[in-house]
């Protein structure tokens, strides 16, 4: 039995497929086949049941892979223990929301890289369901985020700041109620299959408020140029971290208690990585007590 061998085990179990955990391992689907049956000749246990059309693991396949988890985590470990660098090199796969991009997920990145510059972060933007879903099949080591309104068994979630939500209209806006804005105004709505658009979309329908849409979008730079160019209004979460490429735009609060996204970073449990997302977690934690937002500010800073 090898470590190799262990390690194909647990991408089975977490990408479902033999296909799957073949793409993940960077082996071919005859491999992990035989692999598996390998191992399970070295155990003398069956860790598959192979009468349904994709193998699926027994209840003992299930404690294996439990044990084998651990096993391959400290393995992994092995080296960094004795180095005392704690795994502070080489890289890590960090998913991020699109918002993050050119305000805190920069920032932070530029802190950490400061501090390790042997540590490579590589990024990947995506929406937050998609981003859950990654770090389950294990796509992504961690992932900067919407908090949703419940997170997936197995996963970790460290906050990292909250950012009301607040809305945004262009010069030739006079108005001043929020609510007489957004029924008079085209709306540019923010995509509702993220967790930002999901709470935008819950506040207007618990007030009531009909807006007349405009477009859809995702991306808070797309928006705020629509905004800018007074093709409608939007509301956005107002960024935890100073852009310097923020628009200058009107600003309108919701209200004395407005809606708000939590962004934190996510991550599966028992990560053998857990010292380099602490890290990023300080790093960012840092940007946003060092580069928070004017609150005199004429426009939002959105990213």
């Amino acid at each position: 039995m090898s470590i190799r061998l262990l390690k194909t085990l647990v991408a089975v179990a977490d990408h479902k497929t033999f296909s799957a955990a073949a793409d993940a391992v960077f082996i071919t689907h005859a491999a992990v086949s035989q692999q598996m049956r390998t191992l399970e000749a070295d155990l003398g246990i069956a860790l598959f049941d192979r009468s349904h059309r994709t193998p699926e693991l027994t209840p003992l396949g299930r404690a294996v892979v439990a044990r084998a988890r651990k096993l391959v985590m400290d393995y992994d470990n092995l080296v960094p223990s004795v180095l005392g660098d704690d795994g502070l090199r080489g890289e890590i796969l960090l998913g991020a929301v699109p918002t993050t991009l050119i305000g805190l997920a920069p920032q932070s990145m530029s802190i950490l890289r400061a501090h390790f510059p042997e540590l490579r972060v590589r990024i990947t933007p995506a929406l937050t369901a998609t981003l859950l879903s990654g770090l389950d099949r294990g796509t992504y080591d961690v992932a900067l985020l919407t908090k949703p309104a419940l997170m997936p068994l197995g996963l970790v979630f460290l906050e990292i700041a909250e950012e009301p939500l607040h809305l945004i209209t262009g010069s030739e806006v006079t108005e001043t109620d929020p609510v007489r804005i957004l029924e008079t105004q085209p709306f540019i709505r923010f995509n509702r299959d993220a967790v930002v658009g999901t709470l935008i979309e819950a506040w207007l329908q618990e007030r009531g408020i009909r807006v007349a849409e405009a477009m859809e979008l995702e991306n808070l730079e797309a928006i705020s140029s629509m905004v800018h160019a007074n093709l409608g209004v939007s509301i956005v979460p107002r960024a935890c971290v100073q852009s310097a490429y923020a628009l200058q735009l009107k600003t309108v609060p919701l209200g004395p208690q407005p809606p708000s996204r939590v962004l934190g970073l996510a991550y599966r449990k028992e990560h053998p990585k857990l010292r380099v997302i602490e890290e990023i977690h300080a790093a960012m934690l840092r940007a946003v007590a060092e580069n928070a937002p004017d609150e005199t500010a004429s426009g939002p800073d959105i990213s």
